[in-house]
């Protein structure tokens, strides 16, 4: 959209918007066009006006008010504290002030949205501050007050942020869109560094941009950017499916080198990659190793970084336009749906999914309004990577911390601390309640507590029976009796010498984190069991003991090396992944694909990867992908 588009809109706005709308400005902010209003008033009595106009420009629009008309934060802050009765519960204000709002956590929504949002309007008419509700989460997380704080410190750079990324975002296109590329940069034949460009004649998409936790080597550990194909200076967007690092950990190295646009992910997603991002820093610290970027890269890409909801469909480009789906894979996991060109080309990427339900998630989404191209990941595709019925595998786990607890050994899980902790402690702790399993002690250590935190903030992305304890019956599913948080040193020293108990602790693949504390000591004893519950990408330390290896080097709490032979159990409990296995994928690929276009195969160890796309090949002949590092496939 050229310049003069834009100043016709922007004319069309202010010549068609009645009077008492009081237009001052009107913005491109991001994927929205905003308009900014002197009458606080508009911003519920205007819907009518803005629906009409979202309709005529394709686009969606925001009201705001102007900066002149909001009180003073302290001020408005006192004001709204008059106005919520005390039986609303309020716990928390926060301002935005590069949006215009104001942020209330409350124990009892229903008390301000009831009577037509009577007292929201009121809030509005008296501050000009537009509010938004949430309900107050049944645990603090410092890393949502961390956010906060920074776009509250930062605000006017966000706001520029967004107006630079809307001027961006709805430049004219210099030609149709005909052609789309997709390129491995990472990914591809491997579990580990995702990262896919997509390129359009307008437009470069990367669709995560990771790193590969178990190799240190760079040529090996992180996308290959620096191939002809890649050109940061011409990137519109990166799109993150989700948290995990070998999915995002080195997008903070784009900030490094000059990228300044927009990062868009589900709104768990930001909070729990900036937890797993500024871990990098803490292990390395501890390990002596250096990172390929710095903190203050991380906090640039916060400012940068444009939370949506599932289902909404968002502009990116001049040419492509974003909806995120759930995945089933973790919290705030993502499909990714790239709509290209005015119906040319639906690219859908699954990143990792899940496609059954899980205690705490709904299955991966499975319909979309057209796919012509379907890239998916094949992590447990191999023809021996059959899962068996959950409550076979939830049997299998407490039968082996029974059989452990009962000789009088600890059992200790690896766990990844987003997902599949919050799934073994809720598991853990069912069985325990029902006098299934061995009363014991459960320890959780390490990023587990702020992850889940950040889980109970988000009760809407979570199961159908998780939202509905925590939002109808304000019960907290997380917090139990039989589980203790180890939060110091000195806990976690009494744990080691302590009785029979069950640890889980961070990292799932012992490449860090106070997992390798516990196992230094409890590997070597015979009576207790280590369980393995998520997978271990190959060159790691937990996918070389499943391999048998049964001495490991560590370092002492000093710094020397020394042997720590494994003679403890070592077991592997398939079925609490958060992947889908060969059955599932097939089911999916069968549930998604229009036998039309292609289907991309990617996230697999190579044999793995390999079978599965010959197997969908008899399928789907001439239809099906596996594309090497860096190879260029033409989906248009």
């Amino acid at each position: 959209m050229s310049k003069t588009t834009k100043d016709k809109i922007k004319e069309m706005v202010l010549s068609k918007a009645p009077p008492d709308a009081a237009i001052t400005q009107v913005e491109f902010e991001g994927p929205r066009l905003a308009l900014y209003t002197k009458n606080p008033r508009f911003l519920f009595e205007g819907q009518d006006f803005t629906s009409e106009l979202a309709r005529t420009v394709r686009k969606r629009v925001v009201v705001r008010t102007s900066p002149t008309a909001r009180t003073d934060k302290k001020i408005a802050e006192n004001t709204i504290k008059s106005i919520i009765p005390k039986e609303a519960g309020l716990s928390a204000i926060t301002f935005d002030p590069s949006l215009g709002e104001v942020s209330l956590v409350v124990n009892m929504p229903a008390v301000l949205e009831s009577g037509e949002g009577v007292l929201l309007k009121k809030i509005v008419e008296e501050t000009g501050w537009r509010p938004s509700i949430s309900r107050t989460p049944p645990m603090e997380s410092k890393i949502l007050v961390h956010i906060s704080q920074l776009l509250d410190m930062r605000y006017e750079e966000r706001s520029k942020i967004l107006r630079d990324v809307g001027e961006r975002i709805f430049r004219n296109p210099v030609v149709a869109t005909d052609s789309v590329l997709l390129t491995p940069l990472g990914g591809a034949c491997q579990v580990g560094r995702s990262c896919f460009q997509v390129t359009t004649n307008e437009s470069r998409i990367l669709i995560d941009c990771g790193i590969n936790p178990g190799i240190s080597d760079p040529r090996f550990s992180y996308p290959r950017l620096d191939l002809d194909t890649f050109d940061l200076n011409s990137l519109d967007a990166v799109v993150v499916s989700h948290a995990h690092l070998d999915h995002c950990g080195f997008v903070p190295f784009l900030f490094k080198h000059g990228y300044r646009g927009p990062v868009y992910c589900s709104e768990p997603t930001l909070p729990l990659m900036t937890l797993l991002l500024f871990d990098i820093f803490e292990v390395s610290s501890r390990s002596g190793t250096t990172t390929p970027y710095e903190q203050k890269d991380v906090r640039e890409m916060i400012l940068h970084t444009i939370p949506l909801r599932y289902g909404a469909v968002t502009d990116i480009s001049p040419d492509v336009k974003l909806t995120l789906h759930n995945a089933g894979h973790i919290l705030g996991s993502s499909i990714v749906h790239l709509h290209i060109g005015e119906g040319l080309h639906n690219l859908v990427y699954t990143g990792d999914y899940k496609y059954s339900r899980t205690a705490l998630l709904e299955p991966s989404v499975n319909v979309f309004p057209r796919v012509e191209t379907l890239v998916t990941e094949s992590t447990y595709s191999g023809i021996e990577d059959t899962m068996p019925p959950r409550a076979e595998v939830e049997l299998r786990l407490i039968e082996i911390c029974n059989r452990t607890l009962k000789r009088g050994g600890k059992v200790l899980i690896p766990s990844l601390a987003v997902g599949r902790a919050q799934e073994i402690m809720l598991v853990l702790d069912s069985y325990m309640r029902k006098g299934e399993l061995v009363e014991a002690p459960i320890f959780v250590d390490g990023m587990i507590l702020d992850v889940t935190a950040i889980h109970s903030a988000y009760p809407e992305y979570l199961s159908r029976e998780l939202r509905n304890l925590i939002l109808v019956e304000a019960i907290n599913p997380f917090k139990s009796e039989y589980i203790t948080p180890i939060k110091s040193s000195s806990a976690r020293s009494e744990t080691i010498r302590g009785g029979p108990s069950i640890i889980i602790a961070t990292s799932g693949m012992l490449e860090g984190g106070p997992v390798l504390g516990y196992f230094k000591s409890i590997a070597p004893d015979e009576k207790s069991t280590t369980v393995f519950v998520n997978y271990q990408i190959e060159g790691t330390l937990g996918r070389r003991i499943l391999n048998g290896l049964r001495e490991v080097s560590m370092f002492t709490d000093n710094g020397k090396v020394e042997i720590v032979k494994v003679a403890g159990e070592i077991e592997k409990v398939e079925g609490f992944s958060g992947h889908s296995d060969r059955n599932q994928l097939t089911s999916y690929v069968r549930r998604v694909f229009t036998r039309k276009g292609k289907i991309v195969i990617v996230h697999g160890e190579r044999s793995k990867s390999s079978s599965f796309a010959s197997y969908l090949g008899r399928i789907y002949p001439g239809r099906v992908s596996l594309p090497q590092l860096g190879e260029t496939i033409r989906l248009t």
